[in-house]
């Protein structure tokens, strides 16, 4: 079980210094969309070994905004919604 402890504060290492390098890109490229899909891998990546080590991100970036999260419910939509809404491409639900 050490050698498992030690392979995951090694990754954990090697992650903190890959967030510094996209932290870098960003600064340089600033919020191109490349910067922003290595930055989402590397949030997996701290996801997927927080999982292995049972324990959750310690640290959240200051990159990260609140505002980029959009929550959205699993409860059905009301239905009242799509009342005179038209299926696109299927025509409509009522003869025009």
């Amino acid at each position: 079980m050490a050698s498992t402890t030690t392979e995951l504060a090694d990754l954990q290492r090697v992650l903190a210094q890959l967030r510094s390098s996209v932290g870098a890109l960003r600064s340089r490229y600033g919020d191109a969309p490349a910067v922003r899909r290595i930055h989402n891998d590397v949030e997996r990546l701290d996801i997927d070994v927080a999982e292995l080590s049972g324990t959750m991100p310690t640290q959240r970036r200051s990159t990260e905004s609140t505002e980029d999260v959009v929550i959205v419910p699993d409860t059905p939509y009301d239905p009242s919604l799509w009342r005179d809404a038209d299926d696109e491409g299927l025509g409509g639900r009522a003869p025009h």
